[in-house]
């Protein structure tokens, strides 16, 4: 017998009735028990594209009987433990009934409340393993679905959509046709957790296998309401940090005899984020001098590789930091659209003394979530690293949650993850620009909105990042009026750029959200006295930016304030209108990126430079941008931006794709 062969025979002794009800144990909650027989099956999928994860295909042995609840927990089953949960019912306009599944459940309460039934019972329930899971998902089939084949019958399929705003339905449990085991809603109405840190498979045949022996994030299984059907299938994997509680993820629980196979419930990954040597060594790049004006042309900070499964077409929305050692990080999102799940966070270094950048490496991923928006922080004071990140509910980037992860070690090992604000919802969307105050206070900007309009607010925390408040609290659901001299609670713009003036107060410039001065449309300064939570609005003289823009507002380590954005918001090169610069030879217009600088704490920008050193150029600005020519007049059309500026005082610029060096001496130089 081949081990084809012996999969369905395996597979079909595990085809039984469901067991009766008890006086006890789960059946005396109203949970209905199915029995599964040990059996082998294959796990995975070929891993094409953004499902990479699911390869490779590989046997798995199930070796004892267990059984698993016929459908997920539901709210009156779940309250039995824990009453306290009755008040999130509704929460986000899901699940408000007994019989629906229970949601907004981290993977620890899903633990406790196995702990819980096992001590009431006697017996040993738990979450299921991923490999348990899929076993009984698949209940002898090989397709992608259990039902249906190759696609699911539509009485199956509950609001398979994916809008920035979820659209409530019905989770009542067991509604749906069951598999060929009597499970119900293996695919869709809620995710599952399962037991299991996520992490790759092995590439051959294993016995009761249970995942890494650490992670970040624990696997959760299934799809849910207001998921695409493909990510329903039998195969697809995704994850959820064990602290998270959704809309979207629910648990079912199995029975195993004793303490049935070995699972890794505990532990946390210590990321090893060290960059690979590059071997290019033709190129390096000039040393700045001190006092002596410098720029350096500008190369690729993002190489695409097309071996890698986690690199996508599409690579945007960086942040860089200098760091302890002398290097620089950056990190930016890939994905194939910027809405969907397979968004990566992947990071390079640049060694100086190599004068290069390193190939792209997995910096960060939680699978089959949204990652839009990330900044990177270094303390100097303390040594620590910051990284600040999006997670999403689902997919879009509107239901953002944003975690935070620290390292001691210039990035090449991670704290675990923790949120900043668990909470899913607009006002989590991550920008470039973390800063500390001169209160020894961290600010995190982040878009209010999910939009093109309706400005930006600030996280902050006041004990190094043990604890955080948002700037606008109380008056998150506040439209502001962005008007000459009016007030609000949010900055103006999202893409909000941040620093700190001389008095202590906080100037910051946004996206869009511009006001009209002297008939044309201008980028809007927002002034807080009071640390964030009100801003009163004020026209600038420079021109607005907008789609596939994003702005820097830094103050540089000599003291002046640094603004770096972009003479047009269209790129459309026969209707711009440029402005004007000061050149050797005169006044004269350029178009594209340029620098301004405010020696009296943004009243003024007399020194206004565009970014080229006047060196006809083709480059590759990636994402938006695209390719593009520099010469004496034209820089950078767009991109978005993040810089930094180590001790030797060089400004190190990244937009979409590309790193720039300059210093402060070559901004002041005609």
């Amino acid at each position: 017998m081949n081990s084809l062969q012996k999969i369905f025979v395996c597979c079909a002794t595990a085809v039984l009735p469901a067991v009766a009800y008890a006086e006890d144990g789960p059946e005396s909650i109203g949970l209905r028990m199915i029995d599964i027989s040990p059996g082998s099956f294959l796990m995975g999928s070929s891993g094409y594209g953004r499902n990479y994860d699911e390869a490779p295909v590989h046997e798995v042995i199930i070796s004892e009987p267990f059984r698993i609840s016929a459908t997920e927990v539901t709210n009156a089953q779940y309250e039995m433990f824990d009453p306290s949960h009755r008040k999130l019912r509704g929460k986000d306009r899901f699940s408000f009934r007994d019989n629906e599944a229970v949601i907004h459940v981290s993977w620890h309460d899903a633990m406790a409340f196995c702990k819980w039934l096992s001590e009431k019972d006697g017996k040993t329930y738990r979450l299921p393993t991923e490999a348990e899971w899929e076993y009984v998902c698949r209940a002898g089939s090989m397709g992608p679905y259990a039902i249906g084949d190759r696609a699911l019958p539509k009485q199956m399929l509950k609001n398979q959509v994916e809008t920035w705003e979820p659209r409530p339905i019905p989770l009542d449990v067991g509604k749906s046709i069951p598999n060929a085991w009597g499970v119900y809603d293996m695919h869709g109405n809620v995710e599952e957790w399962c037991m299991d840190w996520y992490g790759p498979y092995e590439d051959a045949m294993q016995n009761d296998p249970t995942g890494p022996a650490a992670g970040i994030s624990k696997v959760t299984r299934g799809g849910s309401h207001n998921t695409p059907v493909e990510y329903l299938r039998s195969s697809n994997r995704s994850s959820a940090l064990p602290d998270d509680r959704t809309a979207f993820i629910g648990f079912r629980i199995v029975e195993v005899s004793g303490d049935g196979p070995a699972v890794n419930a505990a532990g946390s990954e210590k990321h090893d984020a060290r960059a690979v040597k590059t071997k290019d060594k033709k190129y390096r790049r000039p040393t700045a001098r001190q006092n002596v004006p410098f720029f350096a042309a500008p190369v690729p900070f993002v190489k695409y590789d097309r071996n890698l499964e986690y690199m996508f077409t599409h690579n945007h929305c960086p942040a860089v930091t200098w760091l302890g050692d002398g290097s620089l990080l950056a990190i930016w999102f890939s994905a194939e659209n910027e809405k969907d799940r397979e968004m990566t966070i992947l990071s390079s270094r640049f060694d100086p003394a190599r004068g290069s950048w390193s190939d792209p490496e997995l910096f960060f991923k939680i699978a089959d979530r949204n990652m839009t928006g990330s900044a990177l922080y270094y303390d100097q004071d303390s040594g620590l690293l910051y990284h600040f990140n999006g997670v999403e509910a689902a997919g879009t980037w509107g239901n953002l949650a944003l975690v935070m992860r620290t390292s001691p070690d210039n990035g090449r090992t991670w704290s675990a993850p923790v949120f900043v604000n668990p909470e899913h919802g607009p006002g989590n969307q991550v920008i470039a620009g973390t800063f500390k105050t001169a209160e020894g206070w961290l600010l995190q900007p982040c878009d209010a909105t999910h939009t093109v309009r309706g400005g930006s607010i600030l996280h902050i925390s006041k004990d190094g990042g043990k604890t955080w408040e948002r700037s606008d609290a109380g008056h998150e659901d506040e439209v502001s009026v962005f008007a000459e001299d009016s007030t609000g609670h949010r900055i103006a713009g999202i893409h909000a750029a941040v620093v700190q003036l001389s008095d202590g107060s906080l100037m910051a410039f946004g996206r869009d959200d511009n006001i009209v001065k002297d008939g044309k449309p201008r980028m809007t300064a927002s002034i807080s006295k009071d640390m964030g939570k009100t801003w009163t609005y004020h026209a600038t003289e420079f021109p607005p930016v907008s789609s596939g823009q994003r702005l820097i507002l830094k103050r540089l380590n000599e003291g002046p304030l640094m603004l770096i954005s972009f003479t047009d918001a269209r790129i459309d090169w026969q209707n711009i209108e440029g402005m004007s610069f000061s050149g050797k030879d005169g006044e004269f217009t350029g178009y594209g990126m340029y620098a301004a600088l405010s020696f009296d704490e943004g009243r003024t920008w007399p020194v206004k430079k565009l970014l080229t050193n006047g060196k006809r150029r083709y480059l590759d600005g990636g994402a938006f941008t695209g390719w593009f020519m520099t010469d004496g007049t034209h820089a950078e059309p767009k991109g978005y931006l993040a810089a930094t500026q180590g001790p030797d005082n060089v400004i190190h610029l990244c937009t979409s794709a590309l790193h720039y060096m300059f210093n402060l001496e070559w901004i002041m130089e005609k």
